[in-house]
């Protein structure tokens, strides 16, 4: 497929690109939300670790049914390993991330009263969260903001957008951190997320169409049969 690369607008340095591109965002995702179901702090916490290299979809599937089952933290501190295993299968990895949940709800049964707690540096103790998971858990279950959850699409996208020239995900944050206000934190996450679900997809992104385009240095025109 021949592509051809579009002209985009660089008399904007980086903060006043990145602006722009929330409200652009905006206008077409004004819905966007996390899409990992859950009703408590604890549900929010297993279901993130489930998510890492698996769908929202099918992570969903999987807890509407493990969420009845463990309902405490004690419950998954005290479950046989290999049921748990076998429980969160589907997503993935179920080895690791049911060892790591294991462990993670003991430390919180023993140290933070079977709580999940509320500031980055403690929940970074926690075995399978690193900074990602950590921000998704505070900004959404208690609207505490710390960071910029950089996930996959975030991180393919704010690259392709110039907003950072790094692959590592904690230099992005840095990166995002830097340009972006504070008040939309954890705003962009959801809206980068919505758009590289839908239109800036890893293999075969809709430039044509995207209303990013304009301010986008990775922007090309496809032949696509699809119009806005």
């Amino acid at each position: 497929m021949k592509a051809k690369k579009r002209g985009t607008d660089t008399k904007l340095d980086k903060k006043a690109r990145v602006l722009k591109i929330i409200e652009l965002l905006e206008t077409e995702y004004s819905d966007a939300k996390i899409a990992l179901d859950y009703t408590s702090p604890l549900e929010l916490l297993v279901a993130t670790i489930l998510s890492a290299q698996c769908t929202d979809k099918r992570v969903n599937i999987v807890t509407e049914t493990l969420f009845k089952k463990y309902r405490t933290t004690e419950d998954y501190a005290n479950t046989d390993l290999e049921k748990l295993e076998e429980d969160i299968r589907p997503t993935g990895f179920y080895r690791n991330k049911a060892k790591n949940i294991k462990k993670c709800c003991r430390i919180l049964v023993e140290k933070f009263n079977s709580e999940v707690p509320r500031t980055m540096e403690e929940m970074l103790e926690l075995p399978g969260v690193a900074r990602k998971t950590a921000n998704v858990v505070l900004s959404n279950a208690f609207g505490v903001i710390e960071g910029i959850a950089v996930d996959t699409h975030v991180r393919r996208l704010a690259w392709r957008l110039g907003l950072t020239e790094h692959k590592d995900a904690n230099k992005i944050e840095i990166d995002l951190m830097n340009i972006v206000p504070k008040t939309h934190w954890m705003r962009i996450t959801d809206l980068l997320i919505f758009h590289g679900r839908n239109v800036c997809m890893a293999r075969k992104p809709k430039c044509g169409i995207c209303v990013l385009n304009k301010l986008c240095p990775s922007a090309f025109t496809f032949d696509y049969d699809d119009k806005r």
